[in-house]
């Protein structure tokens, strides 16, 4: 795993899970997702983490997990979204979820 967020193309997903208090269901999402995790082709910068407790009024820390994975190209992102091993954790785990919210960035040129 890269240690490196790569500038080129990030990808960052907020998960809001159905029941957040489940043990059950934040072991069987972790779990799914490391295991995804582990074998994607693409996502070079791979990073899981859950709310900092920051509450300060422009901080959301509604969500449940948070995923923040860099590519070296849009076109890698691309091919990443295709690939057997996301479709296999969405399909896993999508039953887990209520709410999923993307953001997707490209690194601006330095001047």
């Amino acid at each position: 795993m890269d240690k490196k967020l790569d500038p080129s193309f990030t990808h960052v997903v907020y998960f809001w899970l159905n029941n957040p208090d489940k043990v059950e269901d934040r072991t069987a999402f972790e779990q799914s997702l490391r295991k995804f995790l582990s074998v994607s082709k693409y996502a070079k910068t791979k990073f899981i983490g859950v709310p900092a407790g920051t509450p300060r009024g422009v901080v959301d820390g509604s969500f449940t997990y948070s995923l923040i994975l860099s590519f070296s190209s849009k076109e890698e992102q691309d091919l990443y979204q295709k690939e057997d091993a996301h479709l296999k954790f969405i399909e896993e785990s999508e039953h887990l979820w209520k709410k999923v919210v993307v953001y997707d960035s490209v690194g601006i040129k330095k001047t």
